[in-house]
């Protein structure tokens, strides 16, 4: 058996990876996208138009913060699977702090928005699309304070390139025919009829791949906050101060408004108050440590906290001794990663609200060490529920006669014969992009914005799409007490920008899209480059695996015990011996993206960039 486990990561890791590590050897390229390089900066996102925009305000002498925002607002008017009504998450590392802090742009549940509204629609979880499907707009206000804050340029500057794409860009294949697909859903809303369906009663209704796509109604809501910027400027007002002004007209003004009416209109719940009552929150991070790097996420309102609780347990192993991705491997990280799951599905919620989620034991090493004593290292363990961290605050769970019963009240699996149907999948990866900068001056930024994608419903006349979030609330509090749907609360959402640090200083800064896969797979790529010595873009390619054992955030909440889902060249007594321990299997020709990430060379002075080889994804460096 160890000789099998050993000859399989051999194979694996000759077979794909011939670099050492990341110290840059002269071994030939082996991946099938180059490695970026840079001195002065570098810009990710998940759009090669999007990038550029990042790649313009570098130009002109934007830093990592400004450059970052552009990108954002580009992939929002591009529909990069978010909207402008949609959510930010952002990590930043600020040298002059030499601190890593997080801004907090995700929007709430709007007035109305409680557990009983929607059982008494019948429904067991809130939609999927629609306006009731919507959280307040976040991403204006993320954007405009980090920029405020943290940035160089003014909004009209960073916002430029996106103005022009809203003007008319060459609409990509993809989004084009994404429209077309979700054409019966986008015709329930009149205001996303008239966006994004320019041919109306023909056999094709959405715009074709390259025909330039025109969007005046979110245009005009742009204008209005650079004319707001500019006109607080001429009354000698700071840069700061104008970019809040623009905020304010968003938040406060007749664009809010006009989001709360136009959303009525359609049968939604956001107000005017919901909007002028919605703030950024510039927040602490959570940390762990994992071998002497700092590992920085979000705070419990994202799945976060999973990947430090995944790493708090693994740094009880050898991994590497393992071998990469040998059975043993995958066995190991499948079931630490379904534990700290379990704990994200009962636990994690908006910090803001009651009851308290109980972070301290949930990220303590001491607990970690305790969790990893329930794994059946012969068997896949169906039935992994939710830990007990409480002692480990010194405190009694008052939640243990819940947790026995946990599993019994979710959804049954959904599951054919040839592994996860279409339907599941869709919802298990909706969603998100990812925008990753860094420069000379040293300022890091990782984001995982989201929310508002296609099938958007749009807020009247704005041209702004509205976020689907809602739906990663619950209803009932025995499935997850802290994320019961509330007014003016956010709900637990997937989305996990990722930076870590070596020797106090910026060592990694990374993100993914696709939902409830976010996290699983960043675990994976910083193993990659931390454990078995891959390059940043050997690591974004490299195949990795799934585990499909947590319950779903999107749609009915569902989730396949033992499911797994493996890159096809997973040789065929791994793949044996991973169905011997009851694992249900199915296959992917590239199953470790799309991710984004730089990587910092401080041994040469030089970044490197990593973007996955599938999907749209996208970089420059200078």
């Amino acid at each position: 058996m160890k000789i099998k486990l050993l000859f399989t990561s051999l194979l694996l890791v000759a077979a794909q990876f011939a670099a050492k590590s990341q110290s840059f050897n002269n071994f030939p390229v082996t991946t099938q996208k180059p490695p970026l390089h840079g001195k002065h900066w570098m810009g990710i996102t998940g759009k090669p138009l999007a990038a550029t925009a990042g790649a313009m305000i570098f130009s002109k002498g934007g830093n990592a913060i400004d450059a970052s925002c552009a990108m954002l607002a580009a992939t929002c008017t591009m529909w990069d699977v978010l909207s402008w009504g949609g959510e930010t998450q952002a990590l930043i590392y600020n040298p002059k702090t030499k601190k890593v802090i997080a801004i907090n742009a995700m929007g709430v549940a709007p007035t109305g928005a409680t557990a009983e509204f929607y059982k008494n629609k019948g429904m067991k979880y809130p939609p999927e699309y629609g306006p009731l499907a919507a959280t307040t707009p976040g991403t204006p206000g993320g954007l405009m304070t980090m920029l405020a804050e943290y940035g160089t340029m003014s909004l009209k500057e960073v916002l430029a390139p996106a103005m022009q794409m809203a003007e008319g860009y060459p609409i990509e294949g993809q989004t084009a025919n994404m429209i077309e697909r979700e054409k019966a859903e986008i015709k329930k809303w009149p205001y996303s009829t008239k966006v994004f369906l320019p041919h109306l009663g023909k056999p094709r209704e959405a715009p074709d791949a390259g025909e330039i796509f025109v969007q005046k109604d979110l245009l005009a809501t742009l204008q209005k906050l650079v004319d707001t910027e500019q006109q607080t400027l001429k009354k000698g007002k700071t840069r700061k101060e104008a970019i809040y002004a623009a905020y304010d007209r968003f938040y406060k003004g007749d664009i809010a408004k006009e989001i709360a009416r136009g959303t009525q209109e359609q049968g939604g719940l956001i107000t005017e108050q919901d909007m002028a009552n919605w703030k950024v929150k510039i927040e602490e991070p959570l940390m762990t440590t994992y071998k002497g790097i700092e590992v920085y996420k979000m705070q419990q309102w994202t799945q976060g906290p999973v990947m430090l609780q995944a790493l708090n347990m693994l740094e009880n192993f050898d991994l590497k001794s393992m071998g990469y991705n040998s059975s043993r491997y995958v066995h190991t990280l499948y079931q630490i990663m379904n534990l700290a799951f379990a704990d994200r599905d009962f636990y994690y919620g908006d910090p803001a609200f009651a009851p308290e989620e109980p972070m301290k034991g949930l990220l303590s090493k001491e607990y970690a060490k305790e969790r990893i004593k329930q794994i059946n290292w012969e068997k896949n363990d169906a039935k992994i529920m939710p830990g007990d961290p409480y002692p480990f605050e010194g405190k009694k769970n008052p939640y243990t006669d819940q947790i026995k019963t946990w599993g019994n009240f979710h959804a049954s699996t959904n599951r054919n014969d040839n592994g996860p149907s279409d339907e599941f999948m869709k919802e298990f990866t909706a969603g998100t992009t990812s925008v990753e900068a860094a420069d000379e001056e040293g300022w890091v930024v990782s984001i995982t914005p989201s929310g508002g994608w296609v099938p958007a419903c749009i807020a009247g006349n704005t041209g702004v799409g509205l976020s689907q979030r809602m739906q990663s609330f619950v209803l009932d509090a025995k499935e997850n007490p802290f994320n019961v749907v509330e007014p003016g609360k956010r709900p637990r959402v997937t989305l996990t920008p990722s930076l870590a640090m070596k020797d106090g200083k910026p060592f990694l800064s990374f993100a993914k899209q696709a939902g409830d896969e976010q996290d699983q797979l960043l675990l994976q790529f910083f193993l990659n480059i931390v454990e078995f010595g891959m390059t940043v873009q050997e690591s974004t390619e490299a195949p990795s695996f799934k585990t499909l054992q947590m319950y779903g955030s999107f749609g009915i909440h569902e989730k396949m015990p033992g499911g797994l889902i493996l890159n096809q060249a997973m040789p065929d007594w791994s793949r044996k011996e991973l169905a011997q321990m009851g694992y249900k299997l199915s296959y992917q020709p590239r199953t470790s993206g799309p991710i984004n990430a730089i990587y910092f060379d401080w041994q040469h002075g030089s970044f490197w960039g990593g973007s996955s080889n599938h999907g749209e994804d996208y970089g420059f460096g200078w």
